[in-house]
């Protein structure tokens, strides 16, 4: 297996992202669907980065930034391929994000559904802060956590 490569998503890396998403989790328990993300993705999103990472050639994850959110940017979507979990991917991602973001604000965004422990420790580790919950935001009895992660405040005094 090679190192993870990242590159800008392409028109025809849509339908393994749509795949990969409508296969995982959280986004089954969120009600998502490969209708929901072939709206998502095609065409492909204007106005926001997207960002594909292939392990052989194979695309293995997505992430989708969404400039200008609150003092920074959001990660509006990061997702990782069932079989290629474990292995550097979401990390190779949002490694590729921080550089584009940090780049050209001080402040990135995140939200992770508070069921979904894996995610919460993944961005712990990646330096991420929970700002605090949104309750019922996308299903009910659910909430989604607003995450931050930051090079300082967005303002110099």
């Amino acid at each position: 297996m090679t190192a993870p490569h990242i590159r800008p998503m392409q028109a025809e890396d849509r339908e393994a992202v749509v795949q990969l998403l409508a296969d995982s989790e959280p986004w089954k328990t969120l009600g998502y669907t490969s209708t929901d993300w072939n709206r998502i993705f095609c065409p492909l999103p204007q106005g926001r980065e997207s960002l594909v990472g292939l392990v052989d050639g194979k695309v293995a994850g997505v992430a989708l930034i969404r400039e200008k959110f609150l003092l920074g940017d959001y990660l509006e979507l990061l997702g990782v391929a069932q079989w290629a979990r474990k292995i550097g991917i979401g990390a190779a991602l949002l490694a590729a994000v921080e550089r584009s973001v940090f780049g050209r604000t001080r402040n990135l965004f995140a939200c992770v559904s508070d069921f979904n422990a894996t995610a919460r420790a993944f961005y712990r580790k990646n330096g991420f802060q929970e700002i605090g919950p949104m309750p019922d935001f996308l299903i009910p009895g659910s909430a989604e956590i607003l995450l931050r992660k930051t090079n300082g405040p967005a303002r110099k005094s």
